[in-house]
């Protein structure tokens, strides 16, 4: 009985529509989705026709490429990442001459005729990717350009002097480390530049600051790093190298050899690099790598616990794994800050995780902080009895406003480091217990 009284579903009336009303609306949406589509191809155009547009189109497919590999737990491949450096640099280079080219014919002409003296000007300067990701614009009658993952080097048997008191605006980071002729007088002519006393700089046949290599020497060493090994402002007789070099000598009674391979504005990938070309050609017997905190990033960044660790990590295994394959002690050290003896030192992230990423055993690695700290302590005090407390810390170039290591700072360095060294010497002679 109930299903006599069932209700059925009630299907609704569809209305009816032209056939000539429909063939007008589909023509109406096929062509909003022709303008779409044409309008999304010449966007495409222009920015694959752009250089910037086609880093960013590249960059893209490559970073998507990253992240679908990560999304099914695969890393990424390393020439992944390698290609995406390589294409992040050369497009910084790209950006930087052209603006560099807009903002030099505005400089004032004794500026402009100094920087041709130096070579970083427009047409003559080196732009080259350093300080971990910045482009860097250094003078061509110094500094030579490297395509073998060094990006640029020293050339070899050259003098050259520093100069400072320059400040121009809007110019990539440049360094005025220039010829030390008889030209310079005049191009420094109506410019605010000052000739920094005593930093004289000569480099060796190999390209390198120092005296010339000897790979006969009974004991061989290399030093790796950055401007604090380069010796910035100091003579040849100070860098950190050097002083290492007379510090072996003298404590254990051999010549010593010690490639300094310091390169301003070098990071562990330019290190490691580095490390290829020397070692095989030096048989060094103890590898030296100092680092800094722009090694990993900007230095207010790391500071703040925002480096790119992982990437820094990548390339220190790399030169661990080289050295520890040959059986080649290497002592790691990072390159304290002066404000760091002179405020809070906030050490969790630089050099703290120095520390975590590296891995090597902790006899070799050495922070020289505490030997920094009582040699500052001490001749602070040692100022401040005779009546003459020292403005700045005397181990660093405060008096310039410069943060490198000063002559007194070089040689701390150096022995701290020395004392280390002979200890690791020592453990790795053949006929001594591991």
């Amino acid at each position: 009985m109930s299903r006599l009284f069932r209700l059925k579903r009630v299907v609704p009336v569809r209305q009816g529509t032209f056939f000539f009303v429909q063939r007008s609306r589909r023509r109406e949406r096929w062509f909003k989705l022709s303008i779409v589509a044409t309008t999304l191809v010449v966007v495409a155009a222009l920015i694959a026709a752009a250089p910037r547009g086609r880093y960013l189109v590249v960059s893209l497919a490559g970073r998507s490429r990253q992240l679908a590999w990560q999304a099914v737990g695969v890393p990424p491949d390393r020439s992944e990442i390698d290609a995406e450096w390589a294409r992040y640099r050369q497009q910084g280079i790209v950006d930087t001459l052209r603006e560099f080219q807009n903002v030099y014919a505005e400089i004032d002409p004794p500026l402009r005729r100094l920087m041709k003296y130096a070579g970083n000007d427009p047409e003559t300067g080196i732009l080259r990717w350093g300080n971990y990701s910045r482009t860097l614009l250094l003078p061509a009658t110094v500094f030579l350009p490297d395509d073998t993952g060094r990006s640029y080097r020293l050339r070899p048997s050259t003098r050259s002097v520093w100069l400072r008191n320059l400040t121009i605006q809007r110019i990539p980071l440049t360094f005025f480390l220039v010829p030390d002729g008889p030209d310079l007088g005049e191009a420094m002519r109506g410019t605010t530049a000052v000739l920094v006393e005593g930093s004289v700089q000569t480099t060796n046949s190999w390209g390198l600051r120092g005296p010339e290599p000897e790979p006969s020497a009974p004991l061989r060493g290399i030093v790796l790093g950055d401007s604090f090994m380069q010796g910035l402002f100091i003579g040849d007789e100070q860098t950190p190298a050097e002083c290492l070099r007379r510090y072996l000598q003298t404590q254990l009674k051999t010549r010593v050899s010690v490639l300094n391979t310091g390169h301003l504005g070098y990071s562990p990938e330019q290190e490691y690099y580095t490390l290829l070309e020397y070692a095989e050609r030096f048989h060094p017997q103890f590898v030296v790598l100092s680092l800094f905190a722009n090694d990993f990033g900007d230095v207010f960044e790391v500071a703040a616990g925002k480096g790119d660790w992982p990437e820094g990590k990548y390339w220190l295994g790399q030169i661990a794994q080289y050295c520890r394959g040959r059986g080649i002690p290497a002592l790691t050290i990072p390159a304290p800050l002066e404000s760091q003896i002179n405020t809070r030192r906030f050490a969790g992230n630089y050099p703290g995780q120095v520390s975590n990423i590296l891995e090597s055993s902790g006899i070799e690695y050495l922070d020289p902080i505490e030997s920094f700290v009582n040699e500052h302590l001490s001749r602070v005090l040692e100022g401040t009895r005779a009546g003459n407390r020292p403005p700045t810390s005397p181990l660093f170039n405060g008096v310039i406003a410069d943060g490198h290591f000063s002559a007194i700072g070089s040689e701390l360095w150096a022995a701290a480091v020395g004392r280390r060294l002979v200890l690791l010497l020592e453990k790795a002679r053949p006929d001594k217990p591991s």
